[in-house]
This record gives structure tokens, sequence and C-alpha cells, in this order.
């Protein structure tokens, strides 16, 4: 048996975590730059409020009652999401993290010493006690029908946030999947779907039903792989270690459109070494480095204008040095004066797990000289929480970084922002 836990409404509820004045409340948050909706609470749901509906429009709106606004909050997100996977691996020791607020659990065994319901249930009360967090938890015979369970059971109020679908309980797969649109299911979404209800498949138990050969003939193995699941066929297993990363890319929409080549030049230094230190934690060399640059393709009586350039890099390298030198000279090749970028960004991709690379006869390339140490010890500093240290090339004064006006507090992050509680 696959077990499934996710946080309900993540954003929302984190930011709400720490505002008990919130709790109830609608509520949503911000995409980069505070562009549109990317989470909402049961509240805004119920005002109305549309996943992906442009911030400009909603405050001109008139609700029935207040809507609270915030920035997207990475760092807090991170740090909340970080201790909802250890509450969930110290109940299920054998997990797979699949986003930031979603983990598979292998349930193996669980039978023998209690009902998977129950279970689901201490599973549930851990997490909230442990973090504040409330979660979802689907279980299933395989990780299709987990995720499916988990789907419902946040559709369904009487099933209070745990559903379990065992091999014995026959009727109530079925009764599941035949409620379930198809492209709800794990691995179809929208455009699938379309495709599907073309078809006459219009929820997950007539695609259940399907012949697998057809559907890989017409689709692909992959959906072919969702079909045998759906009936009850293990076919994907817990990876516990995920696979290595085969492209980094580092990119931001600018909250003030850059007209000039030293902004750029600093937008991307700060972009390189983001994909550097994000390289490291890979344990990856890289030989190939890319950036681009674009204007809006929306702005009025503005040409658009967008490019790309990069190398093919003769040493692997994961020292920032290396990314940002390619990066400025890949700049210098494509920049043009007179436009007003709105989004730029770095890729780096050909990775290898070593810095060991074959050279011919006559290449005169060196690695640096005690790099790996450097990049260690730099690591570590802007890692401790003590201070930080930088390139010069990144700037200071930096006007064109991401709009976040709404941004809540580093709750669990930042000393100074610690919640204070008052005893009266």
């Amino acid at each position: 048996m696959f077990g499934l836990a996710d946080v309900n409404s993540f954003y929302a509820s984190c930011e709400a975590l720490f505002r008990p004045d919130l709790r109830g409340k609608p509520l949503i948050v911000l995409s980069n730059n505070d562009g549109c909706v990317i989470a909402r609470s049961a509240g805004a749901k119920k005002l109305g409020i549309k996943m992906g509906a442009p911030w400009f429009q909603i405050k001109t709106q008139d609700f029935a009652e207040r809507v609270h606004v915030f920035s997207s909050n990475y760092g807090l997100y991170h740090s909340l999401s970080s201790r909802v996977m250890t509450a969930l691996e110290e109940m299920t020791p054998r997990v797979e993290q699949y986003s930031i607020d979603e983990m598979f659990l292998d349930l193996t065994g669980i039978d023998g010493c209690e009902d998977f319901e129950h279970f689901g249930r201490r599973l549930r009360a851990h997490v909230l006690a442990t973090t504040g967090l409330t979660v979802g938890v689907g279980m299933g015979p395989t990780k299709t029908l987990a995720k499916s369970a988990q789907w419902a059971s946040k559709e369904w109020p009487q099933f209070r946030g745990v559903l379990a679908l065992t091999p014995n309980n026959f009727k109530r797969t079925t009764t599941l999947l035949q409620n379930q649109p198809v492209e709800e299911v794990w691995g179809v979404g929208r455009r699938i779907g379309k495709r599907l209800n073309s078809m006459g498949i219009r929820n997950a138990l007539q695609l259940a039903r399907a012949h697998p050969a057809l559907i890989r003939k017409d689709f692909n193995v992959v959906l072919e792989r969702t079909v045998r699941e759906l009936n009850g066929e293990s076919c994907i297993p817990i990876e516990e270690l995920p696979p290595a990363k085969q492209q980094i890319c580092c990119s931001r929409s600018f909250g003030e459109r850059i007209t000039s080549k030293v902004a750029m030049q600093q937008a991307l230094c700060q972009y390189a070494t983001r994909a550097a230190e994000k390289l490291r934690v890979e344990r990856q060399f890289c030989r190939r480095i890319s950036v681009f640059i674009r204007t809006s393709p929306h702005a009025v009586n503005e040409v658009f204008y967008g490019n790309t350039a990069g190398e093919k890099l003769p040493l692997p390298t994961q020292d920032t040095r290396d990314i940002i030198e390619v990066a400025m000279r890949s700049l210098d090749r494509i920049w043009l004066d007179d436009r007003r970028y709105m989004k730029a960004g770095i890729m780096l991709d050909d990775f290898i797990p070593n810095g060991v690379s074959q050279l011919s006869l006559f290449d005169d390339a060196q690695p640096r000289a005690n790099s790996a140490q450097l990049m260690k010890v730099l690591d570590g500093i802007n890692q401790s929480g003590l201070g930080n240290v930088w390139f010069a090339g990144q700037g200071i004064s930096t006007e064109w970084k991401m709009k976040r006006e709404m941004l809540s507090p580093a709750w669990t992050t930042r000393w100074d922002d610690i919640p204070v509680a008052h005893v009266r």
C-alpha cells in the first residue's frame, strides 16, 4: 500500500499559521512580482476568487468580506515544508517527497498493526501537533490510486481528510473513480483530458476500463501506466533518492523593466550565483552555460526582442566565477540598447558527476586552483545565517528586483521576525 500526504492549501496555510487572527478568513497568495493568485484559503474560494486571477483586477473588486493578500514568501514555505516532511518521515521512514507540500509514503505492513485509516488519522494528528499544518492523507495499492484517494479526501468532507482504497473494498474504489473527472487523475491533466473526453472517457473509472494497448497506441506509455495503476497494478515504485537533475535554470521577471546593460549584468550575476549554488548542492559539474533575455511580448508600441547565447566549456565546472564569466560574455553577444527588458535567466546543463574531462593535446585550459575549497567556504558562510558574501557584480541597489509589496515576516528563519506571544 502507498500513501500520499498533502498539506491543504499549503501557501495560504503557511501565511495563516502565525496569524491566528486570519484563520478562517479569505486569504490569497500572489505569484512573483505580485502578478496573479497562486494560492487561496477556503474563505477566498467561497468568494469566487479563481486561481490565476490577476491581482490588478482583484484589488478593484468589492467582496462581501475583506480579502487578506500576501506576496510569495518562498523562504517561509521552504522552511515549513522541511518540517512537514520531517514529521511524516518520523511516522513512515520509507518516503518520497513529490513536491513542496506532498510526500508519498510506503505503508507496507501497517495493516498488520492497525487499520489504514486509523494510521492516517494518527499521521494527520502528528503533523498538526508538530507543525501546526493540516494534511490530507490518501492510501491505495498504487501511487495513482493513493493520489485519487487524497483528491477525494479533500472533495468530500465525510472522510475528514483521510481515505484508504484497500484491495478488498472494490465497491469504494469503483465509486470513487466513477465520481472523479478524468482530468483530475494523476498524470492526465487538462490537455489530455480533453482528448479523452472526445473519445467518451469522462471519468477515472472509464479510463481504468480502457484497453491499455489502445491507450498506449493513441497516447503514450505513460498514460498506459496510469491505466494499469488505476486497476491496482503497481507500476511506479517509491523513489527514496530523487534522480539527478539534468538541467538547472534560474530566472525571474523583473519588478521594473531593465533598460541599462549594467543592471542586466547585475541580474545575470545574481542568477548565475544562485544557479551555481544549486549545482553544488546536486554535486554536479556543468559543461554548458547559456543565458536568455527578453522584452515583454504584450508591451504596446514596443517591438518584441528575445535572444539566447551560451558556451560549451572545455572543462566542466561548478565554480561560480566560471559561470559568471560565461554569462557576461554571452550577454555581450545578444544585448541590444534601447529595449525595456522584462525577464532574463541562466541555464546550466550537460552535467557530469565529477570535474574530470578528456582534453585534447592542444588544450590550454586548466581548472582554477583551490576552486572546490573556495566554493565550500563561500557556501558555508552564506548558509550559516551569520552573514553573506557576494560577488561585486551582483550590485547593491537593485531596483529591478522582484516586487513583493505584501511580504510577510520570515517567521521561522530570521531571529528578528520570531513571533512574540503576549499573555494577558
